[in-house]
């Protein structure tokens, strides 16, 4: 029999869309696709040379079960130089990836029944996470009207004694909207822990993202170099942990996962050292693409009060339109062949709502526009 765990994980709706569309494809059908985060830039070269330099420098084995003290050591040092916080290099862990960070976080500090809360709309694989480890998730829910922040009074009128983390994830997916300063200080000070998705940072186009380290140590830190980096397919992540946490984090990730890549990690220290300039070219082009979507976008009558100034999503207000997410963003890709991802993917506050991903060229965003365009002319 299939495990009750197993059975009750909902489906990532956006990989739904996305799978849809590929079936789509082989029939030879042309989709625009604004549904997937996943950059649309190859890797920086200095990054894929680093990698191919390590394989023929034999960085083909298992590493220390923390990662390359190297590559922790260059975390530390972007940490100082981007935030002004001190990240010592044993406080990190490398990881395939941010799933797998997350997996072992919630696997340190979680039991069963234990509560974290998240906000609502979110990142739609969170709960999963926390409901496998048989904690429970409690949502606050965010507001268009406010930029999706987090309000802390909210947030307290939800802790309990259960209570064992606040989840926060600035920029955030899927609204691309940031959390201020005053915000982020206000929330940790409630406490208990913090964790702060920190994937997006450096895909910023207005104002200036903060890392939850500026704000308190009861923290931990997820980032990663898919985003940033446009480095999804070499699977290379990180968490930042209290000192206190590092060692039973350490016992899972040499039990479930041994090492992360040993010559991806090559490739991230390549990439935090040397592909400055091809971060700078890539936001340039983010921040055309996102300006000229939200104008799209508010022209053809989504609701967008806030504009995002982060990662490369716009959750658009769509409620005039329909009010099932889900119907709609299928029904919109069997019509104009434009892959798009639902609100309700993202929790029941986000229902009304669409997740329009810029990660995709000027080209093809202007098309798949039209496309929505006529579709909406059509209804």
């Amino acid at each position: 029999m299939i495990s009750k765990r197993t059975k009750e994980i909902s489906s990532f709706i956006v990989m739904d869309v996305l799978e849809k569309a590929h079936e789509m494809e082989r029939k030879g059908i042309n989709i625009i696709h604004l549904e997937v985060g996943e950059p649309d830039f190859d890797t920086p070269r200095c990054i894929k040379e680093a990698a191919c330099r390590a394989l023929d420098q034999g960085h083909t084995h298992y590493t220390h079960s923390l990662g390359m003290i190297e590559l922790r050591e260059a975390i530390s040092d972007y940490y100082m130089r981007t935030y002004n916080v001190l990240v010592n290099s044993d406080q990190i862990v490398i990881t395939s990836g941010t799933s797998p960070a997350m997996f072992s976080l919630f696997s340190a500090i979680l039991d069963k029944g234990d509560q974290v809360i998240i906000s609502d709309p979110h990142y739609a694989c969170y709960p999963n996470f926390i409901k496998f480890l048989e904690a429970e998730t409690v949502t606050v829910e965010v507001f268009e009207e406010d930029g999706f922040q987090f309000r802390p009074e909210a947030i307290q009128k939800k802790i309990t004694e259960k209570t064992k983390a606040i989840f926060i994830n600035s920029p955030s997916n899927p609204t691309g909207n940031l959390l201020s300063a005053e915000r982020m200080k206000a929330i940790a000070e409630l406490s208990p822990y913090i964790i702060s998705d920190e994937i997006y940072h450096g895909l910023v186009y207005e104002g200036k993202e903060h890392s939850i380290l500026e704000f308190t140590e009861n923290a931990f830190v997820l980032n990663g170099f898919s985003k940033l980096y446009a480095m999804t397919g070499l699977r290379l992540g990180y968490l930042i942990a209290p000192k206190l946490f590092i060692r039973p984090i350490q016992k899972i990730q040499q039990n479930f996962f041994i090492s992360a890549n040993s010559m991806v990690q090559m490739a991230g220290i390549a990439a935090l050292k040397y592909a400055g300039d091809d971060i700078v070219r890539m936001k340039k082009i983010y921040n055309e693409r996102r300006l000229y979507m939200i104008a799209r976008l508010k022209k053809m009558g989504f609701g967008i009060t806030v504009e995002p100034t982060g990662a490369f999503y716009v959750f658009a207000n769509a409620k005039h339109v329909s009010m099932d997410s889900y119907k709609l963003a299928f029904d919109i890709l069997e019509k104009a062949h434009v892959g798009v991802t639902p609100g309700i993917d993202f929790g029941k506050n986000g229902e009304g709502y669409i997740r329009f991903s810029y990660a995709n060229s000027k080209e093809n965003i202007a098309e798949g526009l039209d496309r929505v365009e006529n579709y909406l002319k059509n209804l």
